[in-house]
């Protein structure tokens, strides 16, 4: 039988991969970082207070005294290709598209901002694909990250006629393939210091310390991270929690806090690293890299090094590619 003269348009089926971050403003000028902001935090998955409570207070504090300072630290760190954390994201998608070949279609989004999720499934399904992983590049889990990606990514299918078929990269916090990946990658970076550093401090994002009392998993897994990294660098690291926000109780220690008290300890010598975040970003490049310095050497310090994130180099790449194809399995054919 043959198909109507009127039918639809049907793509040979293929599978997409998504690789979803958390976000960034468009240019580093205050109304876009108002706009970027205005989005995120209005997200009931970031901010946990009614609305009545929040909306006054974001709208009549933060949002007209927040984005010019946050301008002027993405100025600090923006490039001739935007924002860092968008151009890397973009280059993790082609290298995996590399990767992978062209049996998969790989596309990048970000949770905020642009290129948003909608858009990217819209694509994805419109180049054929019937089956999609998403992949929110968040190894540790939290509500706050991969809950609200995953949120967005239902919410995109939601209206659909057509749905495709949808899996979600779980958390790899302690994967194996990962933990590898930041060992050798500090491992070179640390052979490259001309200085020894005394510690190594490893920051995560900070989290209200309800979060953790009321059940999210993040905090018991940067943890994790932690005693699994230092177990195979085979030495000491030190955990810290860095971008609070507000006047609520956050997760500690607090990174600023550590970094100024290192020099009383006698600690003139560290290396800082990242390894909760995916891509390097105004967290990782101003926020530690530049603010994060100038707080250690003003205390005292002497000698300080911020380690990059795995980004698109060769070993994250290929333990990103070692993640995605094990959730391909029963999906991809073997070759």
């Amino acid at each position: 039988m043959t198909a109507p003269t009127d039918h639809p348009p049907i793509q040979p089926p293929r599978i997409g991969v998504l690789l979803i971050n958390l976000g960034t403003p468009d240019a580093p000028e205050p109304g876009a970082v108002r706009r970027y902001l205005a989005e995120f935090l209005t997200d009931p998955r970031v901010i946990e207070i009614p609305p009545w409570l929040w909306r006054p207070i974001l709208h009549g504090i933060v949002l007209r005294t927040r984005p010019a300072k946050s301008a002027h630290a993405y100025r600090q760190v923006w490039t001739e290709e935007g924002s860092p954390l968008a151009a890397i994201t973009r280059r993790q998608a082609q290298a995996l598209q590399q990767l992978l070949g062209d049996v998969v279609v790989v596309d990048h989004a970000m949770r905020y901002g642009n290129p948003g999720i909608a858009g990217a499934i819209e694509r994805m399904t419109a180049a054929g694909c019937s089956r999609i992983l998403a992949v929110p590049l968040y190894p540790q889990y939290c509500a706050a990250t991969t809950a609200s990606a995953n949120d967005a990514l239902f919410a995109a299918v939601a209206s659909m006629r057509r749905q495709p078929a949808l899996r979600t990269l779980p958390p790899y916090h302690d994967d194996p393939h990962y933990i590898d990946a930041l060992r050798e990658s500090l491992t070179r970076q640390l052979a490259t210091l001309d200085f020894g550093p005394q510690r190594l401090l490893l920051s995560f994002h900070g989290m209200p310390q309800r979060t953790l009392e009321l059940g999210d998993p993040y905090h018991c897994h940067c943890q994790k991270t932690a005693r699994l990294l230092g177990d195979a660098l085979g030495r000491p690291v030190d955990v810290a929690f860095q971008s609070r926000f507000g006047r609520a109780k956050w997760l500690q220690p607090a990174t600023d806090a550590t970094l100024a008290a290192y020099p009383s300890q006698g600690v003139q010598r560290i290396a800082i690293a990242a390894p909760g975040f995916s891509a390097d970003c105004l967290e990782t490049l101003e926020e530690l890299g530049i603010r994060g310095r100038d707080s250690f050497l003003a205390a005292g310090g002497t000698h300080f090094a911020r380690l990059d994130c795995l980004n698109d180099s060769p070993t994250g790449m290929t333990m990103l590619e070692q993640l995605v194809t094990r959730e391909l399995e029963g999906w991809r054919s073997p070759t």
